[in-house]
């Protein structure tokens, strides 16, 4: 296999526009396969390592973006403020969200380049979970609970059975998803008499928010990145990240 034309796969790493990491090859700052390289257009052979200043690259063969997304940001390339400004210095040419937040939602946003990936985490039929922080105006009730559970019927659809739960504050409860339909949480507590005053993901799959503060981003973690193919049934099919 010939591999990636070596200012691409920089670029896509965010190391800059391709002219930028074309100025880094040509200084002589990138080896690959130990050899010091200055010509951006070389193609880098599947497998080989490449570095960057004597420190090796990850190279990724797909992207997974997390993002604490905070209130204020839409999802959309074309409408701002836009969440893609949040994510300086990564390859957001080629990320796209996996679901969307409305503006005024905040919480765990992911990124991937990788097609099917994002189609299994959005497709119902694999039911990944979706863990959702509400702040309610009037207190939920046993009721919600259990026509939450048994699935419910909205605008003539029967949704996927949730899971509905709260401590002592029966206004801020925490709702469980296994599929993300349009403005999904708010019109089922709406259809049930009840307004969502405050919204924030929590958790999508195996995925967490935990260290990520408001308006920051990271690349997933390879122990993340696997727990994430597992739970859609790629691990072993397409597993490198």
């Amino acid at each position: 296999m010939r591999g990636e034309r070596l200012d691409r796969l920089l670029a896509r790493l965010g190391l800059g526009s391709r002219k930028e990491v074309a100025r880094l090859v040509r200084g002589g700052r990138v080896r690959v396969a130990g050899e010091e390289v200055r010509d951006p257009g070389c193609h880098v052979p599947p497998g080989a390592t490449v570095e960057l200043d004597g420190k090796p690259l990850r190279v990724r063969r797909h992207h997974h973006v997390l993002l604490h997304k905070p209130a204020g940001y839409v999802t959309s390339r074309t409408e701002g403020p836009s969440v893609y400004a949040l994510l300086e210095g990564f390859p957001t040419r080629d990320l796209s969200p996996v679901g969307r937040l409305d503006k005024d939602t905040e919480g765990l946003l992911l990124f991937t380049t990788h097609g099917e990936l994002l189609h299994r985490l959005t497709h119902p039929r694999h039911k990944v979970a979706k863990r959702y922080l509400v702040h309610l105006l009037h207190p939920a009730t046993e009721a919600d609970r259990q026509a939450f559970a048994e699935g419910l019927v909205l605008e003539g659809e029967r949704l996927l059975p949730a899971l509905l739960a709260w401590g002592e504050d029966p206004t801020r409860v925490e709702l469980t998803l296994l599929e993300g339909r349009f403005h999904q949480v708010k019109r089922m507590f709406a259809a049930r008499g009840n307004r969502v005053l405050y919204l924030k993901r929590l958790a999508l799959g195996p995925l967490g928010l935990e260290g990520l503060a408001r308006g920051e981003a990271r690349y997933l973690t390879p122990e993340e990145e696997a727990a994430l193919y597992r739970a859609v049934g790629l691990w072993g099919e397409d597993a490198q990240g």
